[in-house]
């Protein structure tokens, strides 16, 4: 069963999502995870090469993703989160937030209604809105943030898993969208190096393609891409380091610290950078 749409790929991740929770030491607790996932998510990720083994790098990045939204409300006085191709994301409803916190999920129609459909008798903890609307269409993507931008004082954008999935020309006009709003302080990424999205596309490139959701933005320049769209680096988590500190790591990452203590600096911090986690914030 391979991937048919790129909503696919939220079921995908809700799968790992649902694993975790499930054991006993879960780094978080996702109770809506193994539902919104249903049979078509496992079915998923049993069709994909290591579709389990590699669970750990979504479970990671999600648990980072908790981390850096908690912090960026507590200590950075985050009023609105904007999520944008939320999936089936359920911070709204599992996650400690502020009553008075507002939360904008954006995604497809279907993908939306899918969620708020099976979620119908969950009830969120802060102010929710689901917005159906295509980032891809420009004009729409740019009517919603001046509305959502025009009520929020400081907000938080997060693209969790989204990225990728573009060309770097649609992220450019993306950044540039969001920079537009002076209440978009911060956006947090997830953002892969080229090593790392060639492996992806050997490893899972095929089931991707057939559901028209290729692999494609992996800046060589790293977050340097962002500058000059007004954003730069105020975080970066390494995934890999990420994985080690929250016991995470995958099988044998022991063995490959080992033999990149063999390579130059350069070479350590490429691959450190190979895959992470990014609070990226206004200029």
């Amino acid at each position: 069963m391979a991937i048919e749409h790129i909503s696919d790929t939220a079921r995908w991740v809700a799968v790992y999502r649902a694993m975790e929770t499930e054991r006993p030491d879960a780094l978080f607790r996702d109770p809506f995870a193994r539902t919104l996932a249903g049979t078509r998510g496992d079915e998923i990720v049993d069709s994909m090469k290591q579709g389990r083994a590699m669970a750990w790098a979504m479970i990671v990045r999600t648990a980072v993703f908790d981390e850096i939204i908690r912090d960026a409300i507590a200590r950075r006085g985050v009023d609105t989160v904007i999520n944008l191709a939320a999936g089936l994301d359920a911070r709204p409803w599992r996650m400690e937030l502020p009553a008075t916190l507002r939360w904008v999920d954006v995604d497809l129609p279907a993908i939306l209604d899918y969620k708020t459909h099976a979620l119908r008798d969950a009830t969120p903890v802060c102010r929710y809105e689901a917005v159906a609307t295509d980032l891809t269409d420009a004009a729409a993507r740019q009517a919603l943030f001046a509305r959502i931008g025009a009520a929020a004082e400081r907000a938080l954008v997060v693209t969790e898993g989204l990225l990728i999935y573009l060309t770097a020309e649609q992220v450019a006009a993306l950044a540039r969208d969001l920079h537009t709003q002076p209440s978009f302080r911060y956006w947090l990424i997830d953002l892969a190096n080229p090593r790392l999205l060639t492996y992806m596309n050997r490893t899972w490139g095929k089931g991707v393609q057939q559901g028209n959701a290729p692999f494609r933005f992996a800046p060589s320049e790293g977050t340097a891409f962002y500058r000059p769209l007004g954003w730069r680096e105020e975080q970066f988590r390494s995934s890999m380091e990420e994985a080690r500190r929250l016991h995470r790591e995958m099988r044998m990452m022991w063995l490959w610290r080992l033999i990149g203590r063999l390579y130059s600096k350069r070479v350590q911090e490429e691959f450190r950078r190979m895959s992470g986690i990014v609070l990226l914030e206004r200029e």
